[in-house]
């Protein structure tokens, strides 16, 4: 079965740091793309980062000089490392999977975890 899970959530203090992690588990496609998003309270959903299946991994201008995300090549754990975190980097943040990893869309996600709540306090 299907299965996207993240953990690392928490709660800090602005500046501060915090690492998340995502394990997919029993999919067809050895390395499927996965991808972290995040939902601010009221707002829609953003985009983060998207790992292929090699590994390679691209992420989102406007946060990827703080958010750093990594996937080893051949393996279904994507980290994200997040630094100097500011009281608008409250949020849930979900790791999602799907496809075959070599061309990952936004829609190429069929399985997303149940998210991981992130708060940042000033």
């Amino acid at each position: 079965q299907e299965r996207v899970e993240e953990s690392g959530g928490g709660s800090v203090q602005t500046g501060g740091s915090l690492t998340l992690s995502c394990a997919a588990s029993g999919f067809t496609s050895s390395n499927p793309c996965m991808g972290w998003y995040r939902r601010r309270l009221g707002q829609e959903r953003e985009w983060i980062a998207t790992s292929y299946h090699d590994g390679n991994v691209i992420s989102s201008e406007s946060l990827n000089n703080r958010f750093f995300a990594s996937r080893t090549n051949g393996q279904n754990t994507l980290v994200l490392q997040m630094i100097a975190l500011r009281p608008d980097d409250t949020a849930m943040y979900y790791c999602a999977a799907g496809g075959r990893g070599a061309v990952c869309p936004g829609s190429v996600y069929n399985i997303w975890g149940q998210g991981t709540q992130v708060t940042v306090s000033s």
